[in-house]
């Protein structure tokens, strides 16, 4: 005996059941992947297709580095010693040996005062003689030391500043001038110091 009709001998519905209208259709295993499989070196690179085909690469072009900025030089030592007054230099080293010329004759001077003395004592016209020999005679050495010691420092500030280009004329002028009145000063000590002087000095107060 047979089921109704729509059913075959084996029980299986003759006509295949279809699904409801709106439900989801099943996914095929193609439309399990949005993409396709790449074959044959479809997505690699021309490096990567060169490589797998048995091909040499070329290597990377480097591009060549930006030459660096050479500093800025610093002056050699002839540059900087190069005078940048050629005027200035000669007149600052006429000045300082003139300056040299003049400590000689002045420390000659000092160490014998006597006669220096006798010279001023003239000059300012007063009668007599100079006695004050000794004391003339240790301010004589000081400023004698004075002279030298103060022409070598001028010298010195002088060569220093010609070194490096600079105006330095007017050096041996100030240094002379400055060494000049202390080594006058210490002369003086003795020479007011001396009876004659200090005689005359009164006469003159009293008038």
């Amino acid at each position: 005996m047979t089921d109704s009709a729509g059913a075959g001998a084996s029980g299986v519905p003759e006509h295949p059941v279809r699904p409801a209208a709106g439900a989801p259709r099943p996914r095929t295993p193609a439309a399990e992947s949005p993409r396709p499989r790449p074959q044959y070196g479809e997505y690699a690179s021309p490096e990567e297709q060169r490589r797998r085909a048995g091909r040499d690469v070329p290597p990377p072009v480097m591009s060549a580095p930006a030459p660096p900025t050479a500093p800025a030089l610093a002056p050699t030592p002839a540059e900087a010693a190069r005078p940048a007054h050629p005027v200035d230099r000669v007149v600052a080293l006429a000045l300082l040996a003139y300056g040299l010329w003049n400590v000689i004759t002045s420390v000659i001077a000092f160490l014998d005062p006597a006669a220096l003395m006798t010279t001023m004592m003239q000059m300012l016209g007063i009668t007599g003689s100079f006695s004050h020999y000794e004391q003339a005679r240790t301010w004589g050495v000081v400023a004698a030391i004075v002279l030298i010691v103060g022409w070598a420092v001028t010298a010195a500030w002088t060569l220093q500043r010609l070194r490096r280009g600079r105006r330095t004329w007017w050096v041996p002028l100030v240094g002379g001038a400055v060494f000049v009145t202390l080594s006058t000063f210490c002369m003086l000590v003795p020479f007011y110091g001396d009876p004659a002087v200090v005689s005359y000095l009164d006469g003159l107060m009293k008038k």
